[in-house]
């Protein structure tokens, strides 16, 4: 069955037939994987007050998520963190997404809007390991929304003391009868990093 948006009132019975695609590379239920999976579903995404995709991550277990300042962020599965850790493969609708530089990810530059991203599938461990040597930790695989669901236009804008201010602006459409888009933009204003001494950096 496939993933329901509010799973809180889910039965035993449906979460363990949640399809997962990631350990196996094809649909298996969630009782029938061979590993230690975490999902987070657009439900889970919607209530979080997270900015980011490494912010969500938080949600699973067995992640380690640090935020090196205003956007670096360490994230890493069974230890060994670093900006330039790497042995944890993260993938977006099946396609890599590490630097060739270290086999890592630079996740400041996966923002993508949050309100388009249909489910995380979180691996810990080598249960990802089908993919290859990178996933020798885990892997994170991020599954978007099909662009058909995804028609007309979505603003959304925020602030605060930290995130002074943001804002995503996305527009879906299709041409013909088969054939849909979308694209987006997204900006932001974040509070100035402060040094140990406590002066605020130039």
């Amino acid at each position: 069955m496939p993933l329901k948006q509010d799973i809180s009132d889910a039965s035993l019975v449906e979460l363990m037939s949640t399809k997962i695609s990631t350990v196996s590379r094809k649909p298996q239920t969630l009782s029938d994987t061979p590993a230690a999976v975490f999902v987070i579903s657009q439900e889970d995404i919607r209530r979080a007050s997270a900015n980011s995709i490494p912010e969500l991550l938080r949600m699973a277990p067995g992640l380690s998520v640090a935020r090196i300042d205003a956007n670096k962020w360490s994230v890493t599965s069974r230890g060994y963190s670093g900006r330039f850790a790497d042995d944890l493969l993260v993938m977006i609708d099946g396609r890599t997404v590490y630097s060739p530089l270290f086999a890592g990810t630079f996740w400041e530059t996966l923002d993508l809007p949050l309100e388009d991203i249909e489910r995380i599938e979180v691996i810990r461990g080598p249960g990802g390991t089908i993919w290859g040597a990178n996933a020798a930790n885990g892997a994170i695989h991020i599954i978007t929304k099909h662009a058909r669901t995804t028609q007309g236009n979505l603003i959304t804008s925020g602030g605060g003391s930290e995130e002074r201010g943001f804002a995503t602006l996305r527009h879906g459409g299709k041409i013909g009868e088969s054939f849909f888009y979308r694209f987006f933009t997204k900006g932001f204003t974040r509070d100035n990093s402060f040094s140990p001494s406590g002066a605020n950096d130039s």
